[in-house]
């Protein structure tokens, strides 16, 4: 219980703690989890004018802060999302204010690719995989092709975004998996764009699932144009209907987030237990799959059960034999992204340390900017300086196939 107790006061009082053992690293890391706070002129700049009247929008919210609006998810009226709740980065928890920021007054550096660049360099970084933050609430939007419109404004402007420093800012294109032949269509588009990567939603909006061999067209194409697939936490039906109940008020605010926030591993769990158990990694061993922002420590024991089950149960669960492990495919083929992992740090006999890719998540509440760098010191102090080197910067860079002036 101790060493619990202690690995989470490390993880809060990091910045502090670090300072004696504070070393700058002889190369600047390079965050595979960070994201955009989308400007409000967005979706109604870049959609497709068919879209307009309906496009997200900002506005002022009761509360008198900035807030995404978004119609279409909660019944009979719009569902709104805090500027506060999506650019947090750098403040004391006890000061974040949800829902009455405004626009104006957040950093930068989650819109503007200049201030982007500051805040890069405030924190030793040399480049950032980028993640949408309204984009990721559109993933379970129920209206398929509104949503479909909404990824390829968002991957409009991203483009914009990213092409002012695109050694630095890496940017994931988004799909709203509607049909496999649209998929497909949007990976070709999205390496046209320069992007390092597709984001997927959890579940395709298709009536079949990603296991299923009528998508091995997209795992084809995703392989060939050398494009990793990604899904990151909050993008499953699950946690759209939990945080939608909290909304609503139909679940107690405070005490569902709090049983919510700590199981968000559950809907990255399934999507990788998708790919192993439907056989896509057997057909597609170079697929590359990142699970991103649900932390790593509990992957040895996710793989264990993997195993187990494997062992144990495949004769009586019609499950047929494997050509290799369920833990060899994740061990070889998915990569886990994390901020302030202390367990995963300390657990790396039993995780394979070239799939682990470390983030800092800005500008979100859970950053480690603007002391990501002591943050790091502290934590990857027991690592060799090839395990420290390969987590913070040669992994990201090997995963999304990166070029750049921060190489060296």
């Amino acid at each position: 219980m101790n060493a619990v107790h202690n690995v989470i006061k490390d993880a809060r009082h990091i910045s502090e703690m670090a300072n004696d053992k504070f070393k700058a690293l002889p190369y600047k890391p390079i965050s595979a989890d960070s994201h955009v706070t989308e400007p409000p002129n967005l979706y109604k700049d870049y959609i497709d004018p068919r879209y307009r009247d309906r496009a997200p929008r900002t506005m002022i919210g009761p509360k008198g802060g900035t807030v995404w609006s978004i119609d279409g998810i909660l019944d009979g009226k719009p569902y709104l999302v805090g500027m506060g709740s999506i650019a947090a980065a750098g403040i004391d928890p006890k000061e974040i204010k949800m829902d009455t920021q405004k626009f104006e007054d957040i950093h930068k550096g989650g819109h503007d690719p200049k201030a982007r660049l500051a805040a890069q360099d405030r924190d030793g970084l040399g480049g950032e995989i980028i993640f949408p933050s309204i984009g990721m609430v559109l993933c379970n939007h129920p209206d398929v092709e509104f949503r479909q419109a909404c990824f390829q404004a968002y991957n409009r402007w991203l483009a914009e975004f990213q092409s002012y420093a695109p050694d630095r800012l890496f940017g994931l294109g988004q799909s709203g998996a509607v049909s496999v032949e649209q998929t497909v269509a949007d990976l070709e588009s999205i390496k046209k764009l320069g992007f390092c990567g597709v984001m997927l939603p959890c579940e395709p909006a298709t009536e079949f699932s990603y296991e299923d061999p009528r998508f091995d067209p997209v795992w084809e194409a995703a392989v060939a144009l050398k494009l990793p697939i990604t899904f990151h936490i909050l993008t499953s039906p699950r946690e759209s209907r939990a945080i939608v109940a909290t909304i609503s008020g139909e679940q107690n605010r405070g005490r569902n987030m709090a049983f919510f926030h700590h199981t968000l591993i559950r809907a990255n769990q399934d999507v990788i237990s998708t790919f192993v158990w439907g056989r896509v990694f057997e057909r597609f061993p170079q697929l590359k799959l990142v699970c991103a922002e649900a932390d790593a420590g509990w992957v040895p024991h996710f793989m264990y059960r993997l195993d187990h089950f494997y062992r144990r149960h495949r004769f009586h669960s019609n499950l047929g034999d494997m050509a290799k492990l369920p833990s060899e495919r994740v061990f070889d083929n998915v990569y886990f992204t994390f901020q302030d992992d202390l367990i995963a740090m300390n657990s790396l006999d039993m995780l394979n340390p070239r799939r682990l890719l470390w983030s800092s998540d800005f500008p979100h509440s859970d950053s480690t900017w603007p002391w990501s760098q002591q943050l790091l010191a502290y934590h990857t102090q027991n690592m060799s300086d090839d395990e420290r080197r390969w987590i913070l910067r040669d992994n990201t860079q090997a995963c999304f196939n990166l070029t750049g002036a921060w190489n060296g």
